[in-house]
């Protein structure tokens, strides 16, 4: 899909349409998760910092994502994907690949592309979104291909061409290939697909060890066995260590735990995920082992949030008996984060420690003459992009919010631009509201296609993990 999240927030809110969006976290800590193509023209990525974002193109439309309705589009992608093959690899909400040939398509050019024009066109009819298509003979060609088709088209690799393709490409295109990799490859003298196949299986052997070195080998000539396997997500990510010699310094306990922690926040990031539980696993002296786990509000790949999750889980453990394995994981997987979460966290804490300092002053005989008074409801936070109803002029969305006040833009995606209005935040008419199919409503003709603009040197990503963020 093309722009995911920022083309799904245009589609559903015709004001937005053909103007720059971005959606991510829009707090001081916040990641860009999406930028639409007119905000990439001014040099916004995915993964950026939202503070760097708003330097860039300071009058872009900054959101909060809505995942309900990404899920809902994305699930109805993946029912025109499975139509074609028994065989489709979800890689995140925006992107999967298909093996065309369990679906009983010839291995054909002229064949894989009716195919792929017609699955674009099906897209089209069916979400109002575009999403661009590659096909080639392995994963490796057909996510390179799908790069070089956006925005809004197809591209085939033709068999015996892929190493003519891939040969200037830079060795970071292949998988596998990460900033540590690429270093050592670099002070070889090897940056590109072609030096890296020109170097030869043995010199990459010895250069990354036998299993990568023969893996990026066979990439660079344009091989990738790997099958497509539709198979379901892993319910967690996780890493642990075993120790020579039993730990029993608790600083040292501690540190380890948080290096773990960190760890798994990488692996997290890497496979484009977040996680709303924090586990550790202690296993003592004498091989009894103890979980931990604490459920933080929202999903989340910060590594600080995962850091004082895992200390605090800690805390609650005896480790003096010493302690022979020591693992950090999350649970409760997600393909997003909630933004600036331990940020949250430290304000209503520091809000708490407050109130509590309020009532101490007032003196022991002052609280015992009180009254107890209902605990107030907490302030509704209207956050930038999301739902809501007035009980007068129907559905909308946030604008904005301030001072006591929030701003409220009311139109459907099949409406045309609606107008702009301002209520008290805790005005009794507005409550939140949900997220309204982007087609289906009562007039389609009003809500056209949202069709990215052609962009020299825009990349595709829609989601915060390499396309989506670095997330985590």
């Amino acid at each position: 899909m093309d722009a995911f999240y920022a083309a799904a927030e245009q589609a559903a809110k015709p004001s937005l349409r053909g103007k720059p969006v971005v959606v991510g976290g829009i707090g001081p800590r916040g990641v860009v998760a999406t930028a639409s193509y007119e905000a990439r023209v001014f040099g916004v990525r995915s993964a950026m910092p939202t503070a760097q974002a708003r330097r860039l193109c300071p009058n872009a439309a900054y959101l909060n994502p809505r995942f309900t309705l990404y899920r809902q589009v994305s699930e109805s992608v993946m029912e025109l994907l499975r139509a074609l093959s028994p065989l489709v690899e979800p890689l995140s909400l925006d992107e999967a690949f298909v093996d065309l040939e369990a679906g009983g398509v010839p291995a054909e050019t002229a064949a894989v592309r009716a195919v792929g024009e017609r699955l674009r066109r099906d897209i089209l009819e069916v979400t109002g979104l575009t999403g661009s298509v590659g096909l080639a003979g392995a994963k490796m060609l057909a996510k390179i291909a799908s790069e070089a088709a956006k925005p809004d088209g197809l591209v085939v690799i033709e068999p015996g061409t892929e190493r003519e393709l891939l040969g200037p490409m830079p060795v970071r295109t292949l998988p596998g290939v990460g900033p540590a990799t690429a270093e050592t490859l670099r002070r070889a003298g090897i940056h590109t697909v072609a030096e890296t196949a020109e170097a030869g299986e043995a010199e990459l052997v010895r250069l990354l060890g036998k299993a990568h070195g023969s893996g990026l080998y066979a990439m660079a000539l344009g091989r990738d066995d790997r099958p497509v396997v539709a198979e379901r997500d892993a319910k967690s990510v996780s890493v642990e260590d075993t120790f020579e010699v039993d730990l029993t310094d608790r600083t040292r306990v501690r540190t380890e735990v948080l290096r773990l922690a960190d760890r798994c926040v990488a692996r997290l990031r890497a496979a484009g995920r977040s996680g709303r539980t924090v586990v550790i696993k202690v296993r003592n002296y004498d091989f009894s082992t103890l979980t931990r786990s604490e459920t933080l509000r929202g999903p989340t790949d910060d590594p600080a949030v995962v850091r004082e999750a895992a200390v605090r889980l800690l805390e609650t453990v005896d480790t003096t008996g010493g302690v022979r394995l020591l693992g950090v994981g999350v649970s409760g997987l997600a393909d997003f984060t909630q933004e600036d979460l331990f940020a949250q966290i430290a304000t209503e804490r520091e809000a708490e420690e407050q109130a509590a300092v309020a009532v101490a002053g007032a003196g022991p005989d002052a609280e015992a003459a009180r009254e107890p008074e209902p605990e107030p409801e907490p302030p509704r936070r209207w956050q930038p992009g999301l739902d809501v109803v007035h009980e007068e002029f129907g559905a909308g969305w946030v604008q904005g919010s301030g001072v006591g006040r929030v701003t409220v833009r009311f139109e459907t995606p099949w409406s045309a631009p609606g107008r702009v209005r301002t209520f008290v935040v805790d005005d009794p008419a507005l409550r939140p509201g949900e997220p309204l199919p982007l087609r289906g409503g009562p007039d389609q003709s009003s809500a056209p296609a949202i069709r990215p603009k052609s962009v020299s040197g825009a990349d595709g990503a829609g989601s915060a993990s390499g396309e989506e963020i670095s997330r985590r």
